[in-house]
């Protein structure tokens, strides 16, 4: 030490060194803005997303979508499983709306195998594929409120949709994973008693759908943080493939289950309504499945009142085998679109 300088030791130093470093990488933060990892968000939640975005202040000015982290591998999964046991497995890619992701998978088989399932069959896979899309979009607007900072709203959501989960598991044993769709039909019947409680839980969930818009939709927060916010326009939706309630909220009037008729399931038999909202931002994401669960409840009261009599199954084999051939079936799941392309060589499971 000089006798200029004041008696500090080495600690104090290398402590005043660290802090001056220390000030240089804020100062540097400040002026380049910050990198922020969003996710990985959990499978069971949200599905598996991790985005690198970087702020300026508040505002994102970039963003990265880091992919790979599915992390399932249905693909390879289902090459050494029969077609029975694969529908264990599609029905945990969309937790929140398993059902849904049996019927196409079922439908693709049906196919290849010239197997139609009978009346009362379609009308039960449609109205539980109703349900399943309300168990899905429920959750989603409580939990939406949540990551803008309100947490009221997710209560009521977790509340409610019980009543629709205790109706999925009243009929197929399963809350989550039915394991209800069959190659030709379905598991069981519907039990008794079972379409009046329907009913009683539909109004739950339309008076949680009104909550939702006097306590959301009209909120000046919740609008000021949803309008004009993250606008993706109908060219851009459409070049990006996006679907379901995200292109229809940028405008575009394109729904499978009405403009592929025919399918397996009725939608063709029933008085409904396809809702689209021309701003393409947050808010209006928000407001078309705000929408949905309540086109969902209706269609699902239309269904209650016409479900034929008659079968739950065609005649299968005891044994299934699907012929040799390839398929695509895609229907219109609570999420968007959802497709399965399945191989035959004539086996007890898919090539591919």
């Amino acid at each position: 030490m000089t006798a200029t300088q004041p008696n500090i030791d080495r600690r104090q130093l290398a402590y005043i060194a660290a802090q001056a470093a220390d000030a240089r990488v804020n100062v540097e933060l400040e002026a380049e803005g910050m990198t922020l990892n969003i996710g990985p968000q959990h499978p069971a939640t949200h599905g598996t997303l991790r985005i690198v975005v970087r702020l300026d202040g508040e505002q994102v000015i970039e963003a990265d979508p880091i992919m790979g982290y599915m992390h399932r591998g249905y693909e390879k999964l289902v090459e050494v499983r029969t077609y029975p046991q694969i529908n264990t497995l599609v029905n945990r890619i969309d937790w929140l709306g398993s059902f849904a992701n049996e019927v196409p998978f079922i439908l693709a088989c049906e196919q290849l195998m010239g197997i139609e399932a009978p009346p009362r069959a379609q009308w039960i896979r449609t109205l539980f594929f109703e349900l399943s899309r309300i168990a899905n979009l429920t959750l989603f607007l409580g939990d939406m409120g949540v990551q803008l900072g309100a947490v009221t709203p997710v209560f009521y959501a977790f509340r409610d949709r019980e009543h629709i989960l205790n109706q999925i598991e009243s009929a197929t044993g399963g809350r989550f994973h039915p394991n209800f769709d069959r190659i030709g039909g379905l598991k069981d019947d519907l039990p008794a008693g079972w379409v009046d409680e329907t009913r009683r839980a539909l109004g739950h969930i339309r008076k949680f759908c009104d909550v939702m818009e006097d306590l959301i939709v009209g909120n000046e927060i919740f609008e000021a943080r949803t309008r004009g916010i993250g606008v993706i326009p109908a060219d851009v939706a459409l070049s990006y493939g996006l679907s379901g309630a995200n292109v229809r909220a940028s405008g575009v009037d394109w729904d499978l289950r009405r403009d592929n008729p025919g399918s397996g399931l009725v939608y063709d038999k029933l008085d409904w309504k396809v809702w689209t909202h021309p701003d393409g931002d947050s808010f209006a994401r928000y407001w078309v499945r705000l929408q949905e669960v309540r086109e969902a409840c209706h269609m699902v009261d239309q269904l209650l009142d016409s479900i034929p009599a008659g079968p739950i199954m065609a005649k299968v084999p005891r044994i299934i085998k699907v012929p040799e051939g390839e398929t695509f079936v895609e229907t219109e799941n609570p999420l968007g679109v959802m497709g399965y392309y399945v191989v035959s060589q004539g086996g007890l499971e898919p090539f591919r």
